[in-house]
C-alpha cells in the first residue's frame, strides 16, 4: 500500500468524527447558496496567463458503484502517467488536507487563459504487461482521476434531479469496460474550462472545469477533430496484459465564458441529494423528540411531582411505609460504580469529543469552513479536539474525585492517552506524523494535565444522599429492564432520529462526495442531543422504579448503544450498496466503520450520562431523607 493510500485511509477516522456529529447532511439547494461563504480570495487572470493544472490521488468509486477503498498516488509508477520533465513538485497543503489523503503535485499539462488547445500530445509511453494488469484491474474497480484547476476539482457532468439541470461529479473515469476481454483506457481528455469576466477589474476568473475522457488509439495530433468525432472513428486503447502497449496521451482545452459568479462556482458541486428526503428526515426526528419530550414531561410534572410531594409530607401520614419505587433506593443511588476510573476517563473523553463536534458544527453552519479551503473541516476538528483536552482532564478528575478515587496519576495518564491512542493507527507522512505527535504532546497532553490538576483542586462534589454501608438487594427484573435489552431499547431511538440521514453520510464518506452546507446539521445535532438525553432519563426512571440503582454505567451505555445500530446499518449498507470484493478493502471498511461507531458511542454516551446525572441529583435532592 502506498504512502498516499495509507494517508487517504487516515481520512476515514477524521470523517468518522464528522459522521458521529452528522456532518454530512445535504440541505435544500437554496440553502446551499444562502450559507456558502468563500474561504479564499479569487485568483485574477489576464488573457494568456498560465493556469496550473494540479493532479491529486486516484480514488475508487463512481456515481453508483464502489469496489475498493484504497487510493493511489497519481505518480505511482504502476500507472505510467506522463511526468513533468523537471520532475513533479508537491504542493503545500494544510494539515487537514494531508490527513484527508490529498497528495497534490504539479503536472505536464500546459493551459493558458482563453487559449484553446487542439489535441496536444502530452507524451507517449510504453506500458509493460505487468503494469497493464494493474491498470486494467483499477479500471474494473471504477477508479477515478482527480485534477485541480484554480482550487476547483475537475469533474464530469451528469444530469441533476431537477429537469434540465446539470451537476458535477468530482473526478472522471480512468477507463471503462465495454464488453471486451480488457477494459479500454482513457488516454485523451477534452477539458472545458468555464471562466467569468470580472468587469470591475477587467480580469478573468475560473469558475468551472469539466473533463470528458476518451479512448483513442491513434489520435490525430493538432486536429480539432481529435475529440468526439475522432473517438467514434478510431479504435479504443486496450492494454495488452501479455506484451507491452504504447499509449499516447493527448488533451484538448476549450474555454467557455459563463455568467456564473466566482462566489457561486461551487454550487454545481453542492447540488446533491434529494431535498424532500432530508425534510422528511428532519420531520421524522422532530416527531421522535416530541414523543420523548411528552413522556419526560409527563414523568417530571405528574409522577415525580406527585411522588416528591407525598414523600415530603410523610410526617402528616400515619402509615410511613408508603415508600416504594425509586424512593427505596435512595441509600444506594450514589454508591460507587464498578471501574470508576475507566468510567471517569471515557466520560471525560466523551465530553471532549462532544464539545469538538458542537463547536465545529457552529463554525460550519456560519460558513467558515469553505470547500475552497481543502481540509479545513479536518483541521478545525483536530485543533478543537486538541484544545478541549483541558475539558476532558477537568471532567475526568472531578468525576474520579467524586467517586472516591485516589490513584490520580493513573487517571491523568489514562485521560490523556487512552482514547487518543486508539485513533492513531492511520499512517501519514513522517513530517505530518511529527506534527500530529507534537500537537498531541505539546498541546493536548499538557492541557489535559492542567485540566486534571484544576479538577483535583476543586472541592469534591457532595451527593444529596449518603450511601448506606450495606448494598440493597435488587429484585428480579423483568426482561426488558435487564441490562442488555434495556440498552438496546434505549439506543434505537437516537438511531431512529438520524438513520435516514445516515445513508447520505456514508455516501459522502465512501464515495468522496463533497458536502458543505450544514443548514440541517445544527438542527439534527440538537435533535440528537435531546433524544439521547430524554431516552436515557426515561430508562433510568424505569430502572429506579424497579429498584435497580445501577445507573452509572447504564446511563452511558443506553444512549451509546445507538452506535451499535449505526454499525449494523453500515453492515447492511456494505452488502446492499457497495460492490467491494477484495479482502483488504473489506477489512479496511469494517475497521474504519468500527472506529467511527466507537467515536459515536463515546460522544452519545457522554450526553446520556450527564443528562441522567443531573436528573438523579435533582430528584433525590428534592426529597427529605430521615
Amino acid at each position: 500500500m502506498t504512502r498516499s493510500s495509507r494517508s487517504r485511509l487516515a481520512r476515514m477516522a477524521f470523517l468518522g468524527l464528522a459522521s458521529t456529529c452528522l456532518l454530512s447532511l445535504h440541505p435544500h439547494n437554496h440553502l446551499a447558496q444562502a450559507f456558502y461563504l468563500p474561504g479564499v480570495a479569487p485568483h485574477e487572470y489576464a488573457v494568456g496567463d498560465p493556469v496550473p493544472l494540479m493532479v491529486n490521488a486516484l480514488t475508487p468509486g463512481s456515481d453508483s458503484e464502489l469496489k475498493s477503498v484504497i487510493p493511489f498516488d497519481y505518480y505511482d509508477p504502476q500507472f505510467a502517467f506522463c511526468e513533468p520533465v523537471e520532475g513533479e513538485k508537491a504542493q503545500a497543503e494544510s494539515l487537514g488536507s494531508i490527513l484527508f489523503g490529498d497528495r497534490i503535485w504539479t503536472s505536464l499539462y500546459q493551459i493558458n487563459m482563453k487559449t484553446d488547445v487542439d489535441c496536444k500530445q502530452l507524451c507517449a509511453i510504453s506500458v509493460p504487461a505487468e503494469k497493464a494488469q494493474f491498470i486494467n484491474a483499477r479500471i474494473r474497480e471504477n477508479y477515478a482521476i482527480n485534477w485541480l484547476v484554480d482550487g476547483l476539482p475537475a469533474g464530469h457532468e451528469r444530469p441533476g434531479r431537477e429537469p434540465n439541470t446539470v451537476i458535477y461529479s468530482i473526478g472522471f473515469p480512468l477507463g471503462e469496460e465495454d464488453g471486451m476481454p480488457s477494459p479500454r483506457l482513457n488516454n485523451h481528455y477534452e477539458i472545458t474550462i468555464d471562466y467569468h469576466h470580472n468587469t470591475v477589474k477587467d480580469t478573468l476568473r475560473v469558475v468551472g472545469i469539466v473533463v470528458q475522457p476518451m479512448s483513442i488509439a491513434t489520435p490525430d495530433i493538432g486536429k480539432v477533430e481529435c475529440g468526439a468525432l475522432e473517438a467514434e472513428q478510431s479504435l479504443p486503447v486496450y492494454l495488452d496484459e501479455k506484451r507491452a502497449t504504447t499509449v499516447t496521451y493527448t488533451y484538448s482545452v476549450k474555454w467557455n465564458e459563463v455568467a456564473t459568479a466566482w462566489a457561486t462556482r461551487w454550487d454545481k458541486y453542492l447540488l446533491v441529494g434529494e431535498p424532500r428526503i432530508h425534510w422528511f428526515s428532519l420531520v421524522n426526528s422532530i416527531i421522535i423528540v416530541l414523543f420523548l419530550t411528552g413522556m419526560v414531561a409527563m414523568i417530571l410534572l405528574r409522577a415525580l411531582h406527585k411522588d416528591i410531594s407525598r414523600y415530603n409530607q410523610l410526617e402528616a401520614q400515619e402509615d410511613i411505609q408508603e415508600d416504594f419505587g425509586w424512593k427505596l433506593v435512595h441509600g444506594d443511588i450514589f454508591r460507587t460504580p464498578s471501574y470508576p476510573m475507566l468510567l471517569s476517563i471515557i466520560v471525560g473523553n466523551g465530553s471532549q469529543m462532544f464539545l469538538m463536534a458542537a463547536v465545529t458544527i457552529v463554525f460550519a453552519a456560519l460558513g467558515f469552513l469553505s470547500p475552497s479551503n481543502r481540509g479545513s473541516l479536518a483541521t478545525v476538528m483536530i485543533v478543537f479536539y486538541m484544545f478541549f483536552g483541558i475539558v476532558a482532564g477537568f471532567i475526568s478528575a472531578c468525576m474520579y474525585k467524586m467517586l472516591g478515587g485516589e490513584a490520580w496519576k493513573s487517571n491523568v495518564i489514562g485521560t490523556a492517552f487512552l482514547f487518543p491512542s486508539a485513533n492513531s493507527s492511520g499512517a501519514v507522512p513522517f513530517g505530518t506524523m511529527l506534527g500530529i505527535v507534537a500537537l498531541w504532546f505539546l498541546v493536548s497532553t499538557p492541557l489535559s494535565v492542567i485540566g486534571s490538576y484544576l479538577g483535583f483542586q476543586r472541592p469534591k462534589f457532595e451527593n444529596p444522599v449518603r450511601a448506606n454501608q450495606i448494598p440493597r438487594q435488587i429484585p428480579e427484573q423483568v426482561f426488558y429492564l435487564r441490562p442488555i435489552p434495556s440498552m438496546l431499547i434505549g439506543g434505537i431511538l437516537p438511531f431512529g432520529a438520524i438513520f435516514i440521514e445516515l445513508y447520505f453520510i456514508l455516501n459522502s464518506i465512501w464515495f468522496h462526495k463533497i458536502y458543505y452546507v450544514f443548514g440541517f446539521l445544527f438542527l439534527v445535532f440538537g435533535i440528537l442531543i435531546l433524544t439521547c438525553a430524554e431516552v436515557t432519563i426515561l430508562m433510568c426512571y424505569f430502572h429506579l422504579c424497579a429498584e435497580d440503582y445501577h445507573w452509572w454505567w447504564r446511563a452511558f451505555f443506553t444512549s451509546g448503544a445507538s452506535a451499535f445500530y449505526i454499525f449494523m446499518y453500515s453492515v447492511m449498507y456494505y452488502f446492499s450498496t457497495l460492490q467491494i470484493r477484495s479482502f483488504t478493502s473489506m477489512v479496511l471498511y469494517f475497521g474504519w466503520t468500527a472506529i467511527m461507531s466507537l467515536m459515536f458511542f463515546v460522544l452519545s454516551g457522554a450526553i446520556g450520562f450527564f443528562s441522567t446525572f443531573v436528573f438523579v441529583r435533582k430528584i433525590y435532592g428534592s426529597i427529605k431523607i430521615d
